[in-house]
């Protein structure tokens, strides 16, 4: 789901894309500080429309995430919850998932809290 514009390719970005049962956010690039803020607003602009019952987030395209980042999901977890949405993570791997497992957050997303 790479842009084919080779400029394009690790800057930041996020699509949400509705599904049967929910919606979609493909987050692609390297979420920092400089780009969380972004991400961050149209995951909650997202949520404050009629809550979707489940949001999944795709990180298989991240090759970057920061604290920035992470309280960007958290924040967004926060918000998921409080109007019934469950909140799932797919497509961690190496460095994000190993991050995610050491600090003991993943067992927030996934349905698990």
């Amino acid at each position: 789901m790479l842009s084919d514009n080779p400029d394009s390719i690790g800057k930041p970005d996020i699509k949400i894309v509705a599904t049967e049962d929910g919606a979609l956010a493909h987050v692609y690039g390297r979420i920092d500080i400089d780009s969380s803020p972004a991400i961050r607003d149209q995951l909650l602009a997202f949520l404050q429309t009629p809550c979707p019952k489940t949001l999944s987030i795709d990180l298989s395209e991240v090759t970057h995430i920061d604290s920035s980042g992470v309280a960007t999901l958290i924040e967004a977890l926060k918000i998921a919850h409080a109007c019934k949405s469950e909140m799932r993570l797919q497509g961690l791997h190496d460095r994000l998932l190993r991050l995610f497992e050491v600090t003991g957050i993943l067992s927030l997303f996934n349905g698990n809290v």
